[in-house]
């Protein structure tokens, strides 16, 4: 692994990450969670985890798949997440997270930490997936944001799908209110654009905003054999629209067929 640049200096703490690791790992098992498929993975960075954003205000995908990923593979590894700038600001939060390897969602962290040998995990759907209604729950939305794929093309790194179900059973939502979003200009203002309605306990139907106790879903993610598109093209190819359509068609339509594989597993909402 090459030394890492000064972008991401001082920031990913392991031994944060040790004492912090019990916490996470009883808020997963809530969940009942399983994730499969880490013999797929390279045996190191760099590489692209890519994953469908599900569960809301307080989506248990992250916490589910990282505590996963450390058992498995420890946690000196160098991976990072991308998190909205909005949570990277936040006073005191956006600080531990930093120390748990969140990186602010720009294109130049995310190849900083991918040309330095680290993993980097996107949920490239972000607020429009993570609040995508309850009819939709089992379908892949990264709402045609392609960044994605741009940013694995220009660093020639292999791309990992990481497909969940269950997680957007932990609440119901009911709409995403992305009309209430822009006549409130808060899509201009703060880069989001939902102002979801949601169902869940203890206060009923709220807006997304406010956090609800997650319904105890049993949440299952599957990593997919890894997608090298710099076997192909090289990084001009982030440039190139068409490429970049056809990548982007290729990875949600394998993601897609993972999804409905996954979620033709489950028995019931919830209870899984």
């Amino acid at each position: 692994m090459s030394e890492t640049p000064p972008e991401l200096a001082n920031l990913r703490d392991p031994e944060f990450l040790k004492a912090a690791r019990p916490f996470l790992e009883l808020y997963a098992s809530y969940f009942r969670p399983e994730v499969r498929g880490f013999e797929r993975l390279p045996s190191e960075g760099p590489m692209l985890v890519v994953g469908n954003h599900s569960g809301g205000q307080l989506p248990p995908d992250i916490p589910v798949l990282l505590s996963a990923w450390w058992r498995e593979r420890g946690v000196d590894e160098d991976i990072y997440v991308l998190f909205h700038s909005l949570f990277m600001a936040l006073p005191g939060i956006g600080s531990a997270m930093a120390r748990g390897g969140g990186l602010s969602a720009s294109p130049e962290a995310a190849e900083a930490a991918l040309r330095s040998g680290g993993i980097v995990v996107d949920y490239p759907g972000g607020d429009h997936e993570v609040f995508r209604p309850w009819s939709e729950r089992n379908k892949i939305d990264f709402g045609g944001r392609k960044g994605v794929v741009r940013l694995a093309l220009r660093a020639r790194v292999p791309v990992v799908p990481a497909v969940s179900v269950g997680a957007h059973e932990t609440l119901v939502v009911l709409a995403r209110g992305e009309r209430v979003a822009k006549w409130l200009g808060i899509d201009k203002r703060f880069r989001v654009s939902v102002m979801p309605l949601v169902l869940g306990p203890p206060f009923g139907i709220v807006p997304g905003g406010i956090p609800t106790l997650p319904l105890p879903s049993k949440v299952t993610v599957e990593l997919l054999d890894p997608i090298d598109w710099s076997e192909k093209y090289g990084p001009q190819a982030a440039e190139n629209d068409e490429i970049v359509a056809e990548c982007y068609d290729e990875l949600t339509s394998k993601m897609q067929t993972a999804m409905d594989a996954l979620a033709a597993q489950r028995r019931f909402p919830i209870i899984g």
